[in-house]
């Protein structure tokens, strides 16, 4: 006889994933990953027929993957503000800022003809993290291209039923006509200052401003001109200890952990998992420089030791979606049937 198993999906901007996802054991199997059929692929169509062919190539995929799992359910991760009913609200990075909203959950039910859960990526990864719903509260934050957060208290993740909550990345920590322009539109975001996207553009404007800085940085051997800088050139510094490429991240970090501060002062969480491309290339490294940045900053009420403890990171993959989406689902059918025997 099989072993159980849910058809698990991570729909981002760039790449729509599968897997089965192993309910005894909690590993995933059959991992599969293609473009997504979206923006990123298709830049001159409009939002709805971007969303239509995102949709399209989900149904098709997933029902492919069902059949391939012999799975009795479906879990899918997407990069949007989802409702409590499965609804995307929207996908700036996937098909655009003025698509409609999507009944993404009832379209693939329909389909696929077995139950099916549709939650924001964050939401979903956070459940990675969750050993048991006694487990103390813990905010999730990814910085990879953008930052997203999402905090999980008393086995459950804190979002309203319109899917509202957990978005420091369009948090305005920087007032200013000039501050930085996010992806979203909005100027001033910690996502378009403190992500990956925002501190290698703060670089680029940082050699422009000191060129003699930048010509004696480790950055200046791998890309002469700023222009050529990316994020794992700047990664690499930062992790080499170059004083330029540190002085401009922890420009970021002192608003992420400002950002930080104000989740502790307004709810009490005191664990912080980062997870994300930027952060994690970075490494221990990162969550050093972000720990000393709330040293500095302070957290009402605990001593200098207690803040040392605050911040983690996570594992070193790309599977949080994923692995945290067969978790929530496992944690949900689990829950059902404890009502249907009750």
């Amino acid at each position: 006889m099989p072993e159980p198993a849910f058809t698990v999906v991570d729909l981002g901007g760039t790449t729509l994933r599968t897997a089965r996802y192993n309910v005894r054991t909690g590993t995933l199997g059959n991992i599969r990953r293609t473009a997504t059929d979206g923006m990123a692929r298709h830049p001159g169509l409009s939002e709805a027929k971007l969303q239509g062919r995102v949709a399209g190539q989900l149904a098709e995929l997933t029902a492919e993957a069902v059949a391939r799992h012999r799975s009795t359910a479906v879990a899918v991760a997407f990069a949007g503000p989802v409702t409590a009913d499965g609804r995307v609200v929207t996908a700036p990075t996937v098909w655009g800022k003025r698509g409609e909203p999507l009944p993404l959950r009832l379209l693939l039910e329909d389909r696929l003809g077995i139950p099916v859960v549709v939650v924001n990526d964050l939401t979903a990864a956070v459940w990675r993290y969750v050993g048991s719903a006694d487990d103390p509260p813990f905010c999730l934050i990814t910085v990879s291209s953008g930052i997203g957060s999402k905090v999980y208290r008393a086995g459950e993740v804190l979002l309203d039923p319109q899917g509202h909550g957990g978005e420091l990345g369009h948090w305005t920590c920087d007032p200013s006509p000039q501050a930085p322009l996010c992806d979203c539109g909005g100027r001033g975001h910690l996502g378009g200052i403190a992500s990956g996207r925002g501190v290698l553009a703060a670089a680029r404007r940082a050699a422009v401003a000191d060129p003699g800085g930048y010509a004696r940085s480790r950055l200046a051997a791998a890309a002469p001109d700023p222009e050529q800088l990316d994020n794992r050139m700047l990664a690499d510094a930062v992790r080499a200890g170059d004083a330029f490429s540190t002085t401009v991240l922890r420009g970021g970090l002192a608003h992420l952990a400002a950002a930080i501060t104000s989740v502790f002062t307004s709810i009490g969480v005191r664990r912080y998992v980062l997870m994300g491309g930027f952060a994690l290339a970075i490494g221990p490294r990162y969550a050093q420089l972000l720990t000393a940045e709330l040293e500095r900053a302070g957290c009402f009420g605990l001593a200098a030791e207690e803040i040392r403890e605050m911040v983690v990171l996570g594992e070193p993959d790309d599977d949080h979606g994923l692995i945290g989406a067969g978790r929530l689902l496992a944690a949900r059918s689990a829950a059902r049937q404890a009502v249907t025997v009750a």
